[in-house]
Formats: C-alpha cells, sequence, structure tokens
C-alpha cells in the first residue's frame, strides 16, 4: 500500500436485542504490559477543523498533514492554505469539511483528498496540484447524497483499491473509484436506507472472506458480485447514534467477528461480541469497554506497540454538539488493549485535559478554541494513524474544534 495513504487496520440475544452489559468487561490499567510513553506536537492550536490525513504532498519523501483548508509541511509544520472551507451557514460552529482522505485519485501521482460534508452533503475530491506550495487545490465534486457525518477510505470489494464509504444518514452508500485517466470516474453504489442511521463501518460478519458494511441498525452482507447494489441487509441489533468508524474484528479469538463502537453523542464505548445460538442464527452480547466519556466518534485500530495485535484509539469529539451529556468535560484521547486471556480491556492514557469550566450556558455561545483550556487535544471526525517521523512506530494526529496536534510514539 502505497506511503501516504493512512495506515489504519480495519479490519442475537435476537432481533433489535442486545444483552446485559456485564460488569467484567470493564476497562481496567494494565499491570503486564508498560505504557507507550507519548510526545505532543502542537500543529496549529488554532485550527478549528475536524478532520485531516497525513500524506507526502510535495513529494519531498516527508509524511505533511492535511487538514481543512490547509496543508501542513513537515518537519517544521510550515502552514500552506491552499482552499476555502467555509462555516455552515446552518450552523457556524461546523466547518464544510468532515473528512480529509489522501489517496491518488487521477493517477499522477501526487496524493490528493477525498472529502465530504454535512450540510453541503456533498462527495467530493480535492486535487493536489503540485508545484508551488501555496497553489490552490481543487474541489471537483462526486456526488450529493445526503448529510455526512464523515467517510473513510476502505477497500470492500476487495481489488486492492480503496473506496470511499460515507457515513450518509439518509442511504448506505459506497463510492468506487472506476477510472483515473484520461478522465477521473466514481461509481455509485446505493444499497437503500434500511440500514442508514448515525455511524457505518465495516468488517467480515460471517466469516465468508467479504467485508459486508455495518450500521447502527445491522448490517449489510456483501454479495459475490460486490458491484450489485442486492447487499442482504440483516437487522439484527440496533446501536444507536454510534460513531464513525464502526469496527468488525474478531476481538476475542474465538473466529467469530465482532462488533466495536462509540457512542457518538452520549456516553459509552462497547463492543458487541457474536456467539452462534443453539439454532445456529448470530447472537449478540453488548459489553462495556469504557463509559467514563463522552462524544465517541473515532475509532481506529493500529498496531500501536509493534507486536502485531492492533490497538483501539479512540477519545473525545470536543463539542460533537455543544449542548449534550459530557460536552464540557475534559479533552481525552486513550489507546486499549484486549486482554484475551483475562478477557478485559486495558486502557492507557495519551492525552488528558482540563474541562471547559467557564463554557457559556447558552449552546450559540459556545466556542471550543476558547471554551477549553489551550492545547486541548481530542479526535474530532478523523484520526491519522501514520508513522509520521519515518522511526518504525505509528504515531497519530488528531484534529478537532479544539487544535490540530500530533502525538509521537516515543515506545515503552
Amino acid at each position: 500500500m502505497p506511503q501516504f495513504i493512512r495506515n489504519q487496520q480495519l479490519f442475537r440475544l435476537s432481533l433489535f436485542v442486545i444483552g446485559p452489559l456485564l460488569i467484567w468487561q470493564t476497562v481496567t490499567a494494565d499491570e503486564k504490559s508498560p505504557e507507550l510513553k507519548w510526545k505532543m506536537h502542537t500543529i496549529n492550536d488554532q485550527s478549528p477543523y475536524e478532520a485531516c490525513g497525513a500524506a507526502d504532498f510535495n513529494g519531498d519523501g516527508k509524511l505533511d498533514i492535511f487538514s481543512g483548508d490547509s496543508w501542513y509541511a513537515a518537519p517544521n509544520w510550515t502552514k500552506h492554505k491552499v482552499r476555502d472551507v467555509p462555516a455552515s451557514t446552518q450552523n457556524p460552529h461546523y466547518y464544510e469539511d468532515f473528512a480529509d482522505s489522501p489517496l491518488d485519485v487521477n493517477g499522477d501521482g501526487r496524493p490528493d483528498i477525498v472529502t465530504c460534508n454535512y450540510f453541503g452533503k456533498r462527495v467530493g475530491w480535492v486535487e493536489n496540484p503540485g508545484g508551488d506550495a501555496t497553489a490552490a487545490w481543487t474541489e471537483h465534486e462526486i456526488d450529493t447524497p445526503g448529510n455526512m457525518e464523515t467517510g473513510e477510505l476502505v477497500d470492500l470489494n476487495g481489488d486492492g483499491k480503496l473506496d470511499f464509504l460515507p457515513n450518509t444518514g439518509n442511504v448506505v452508500v459506497w463510492y468506487e473509484l472506476t477510472q483515473q485517466k484520461p478522465a477521473v470516474v466514481w461509481t455509485k453504489h446505493d444499497l437503500g436506507s434500511e440500514g442508514a442511521g448515525h455511524g457505518v463501518g465495516a468488517g467480515d460478519i460471517n466469516r465468508d472472506g467479504r467485508l459486508d458494511i455495518i450500521t447502527p441498525k445491522g448490517w449489510h452482507e456483501q454479495p459475490a458480485d460486490a458491484a450489485s447494489n442486492a447487499w442482504p441487509f440483516h437487522a439484527e441489533f440496533q446501536l444507536g447514534a454510534a460513531g464513525i468508524f464502526i469496527h468488525g474484528r474478531d476481538v476475542d479469538g474465538d473466529q467469530l467477528t465482532d462488533i466495536v463502537y462509540g457512542m457518538g453523542h452520549g456516553f459509552g464505548l462497547s463492543w458487541l461480541k457474536q456467539t452462534a445460538g443453539t439454532d445456529g442464527k448470530r447472537e449478540w452480547t453488548k459489553l462495556n469497554i469504557d463509559d467514563t466519556f463522552s462524544q465517541v466518534h473515532t475509532l481506529v485500530f493500529t498496531d500501536l506497540d509493534g507486536k502485531g495485535e492492533p490497538e483501539l484509539v479512540t477519545g473525545k469529539r470536543v463539542y460533537a454538539h455543544e449542548v449534550e451529556p459530557g460536552d464540557t468535560d475534559a479533552s481525552v484521547v486513550f489507546y486499549y488493549q484486549f486482554d484475551r486471556t483475562a478477557a478485559k480491556w486495558n486502557k492507557h492514557a495519551i492525552f488528558h485535559g482540563d474541562p471547559a469550566l467557564n463554557a457559556p450556558k447558552d449552546a450559540k455561545d459556545r466556542w471550543a478554541l476558547k471554551d477549553f483550556p489551550k492545547g486541548s487535544a481530542g479526535t474530532g471526525l478523523q484520526v491519522a494513524a501514520v508513522d509520521m517521523d519515518a522511526d518504525g512506530d505509528i504515531d497519530l494526529v488528531c484534529p478537532g474544534k479544539s487544535g490540530l496536534y500530533m502525538f509521537e510514539n516515543l515506545g515503552q
């Protein structure tokens, strides 16, 4: 996979019934494995954008950062504004940039940005012109399917090429890059509205070797012909307003695909354990990972300690909404390791900030950059998990309404 692509490992009780929360699954401090050490780098503590991607945008061999209206050149993170990203006219607390995923869309050898937005309902790609670092990047519209929380690049159909899976609340869709030259062509795959909701993800739920699409209401089974829009829907659970990405992966090593997700607008980080019932049907039991912080939007699995088993990285999306449970609580970034022997999640802090103690009562008067202490890092709508400094381990780039930061992995 090209270096500039973000390194992210993707992975009843009965219908609509989720089992009880089992206390023995809650997180604890890890007593066996030393915690990784992290060094925080401020890229732009005044950036209000919630999406980011990392790639070598100028071809000098170093990984740069793209977020919102600008890219930041390594190693000194010089800012180059290359486009205009307006605040929403419907809600000025949000900027119309909900994904910044690097991909060479037009095949010219330079990483572009695949993006989407909420209020504009637009999927598009932003073309890297090369040359002058400050040259304007041009955005090309792909489609306007509906309000999108964010989106991710995933090889859904297994052809070795990344597809774009946005979280469109009104419909389940994905976009396949079917031609780069002489003109860029994206093919839309519309799976209908049955499973649509707040949250989307992927995983091989039935272990047939094909990635399925996970939604808050169940999962779409990928058929033998992925290009077909007839992906059968299995309404086997209800997650609520889930974060993005919803991950399907075998958490406990029993050769069954489980589901890991967060609550985007409330408290809760959880997983659904899959088991086979006596009738052969899938059963899902909800188990707690962590319920100490809210607004859990972004979830990334990546191998932080280099031991071959990916850790779960997530945290608080600061002011996902300005008024909701946990809104002014401290911003946090954590990683979790699942101990299969003890059947528990071990929690490790990457960043723990301070709450917004003096935040105005009225949502319209709130603004993360003034309400939260300077240097408050969260996980926004995307986290770029890549080896930013080429030292052999995975670092983290974290955007959000309270600024843009990088966490350098210093090892144990």
